[in-house]
């Protein structure tokens, strides 16, 4: 791509955010709004950490 029809489109965007009067957004690229941990992997650890205190409280009631 020449310089000069780089420049172009560069300033074609740019003018499209002046336009927008302050609700141009921090970023030009696409903001991927998914989460890193699945529901079911959520689900899971919070079982497992949930179980083992129950298993705990249960065994310092016997202990005690």
């Amino acid at each position: 791509m020449a310089p000069k029809q780089r420049m172009r489109f560069a300033n074609e965007k740019a003018m499209k955010n002046v336009t927008m009067r302050g609700n141009v957004p921090k970023s030009s690229k696409a903001v991927d709004e998914k989460t890193p941990v699945g529901p079911w992997l959520l689900a899971l650890f919070i079982f497992v950490v949930c179980g083992s205190a129950v298993f705990q409280i249960i065994q310092s009631i016997r202990m005690a």
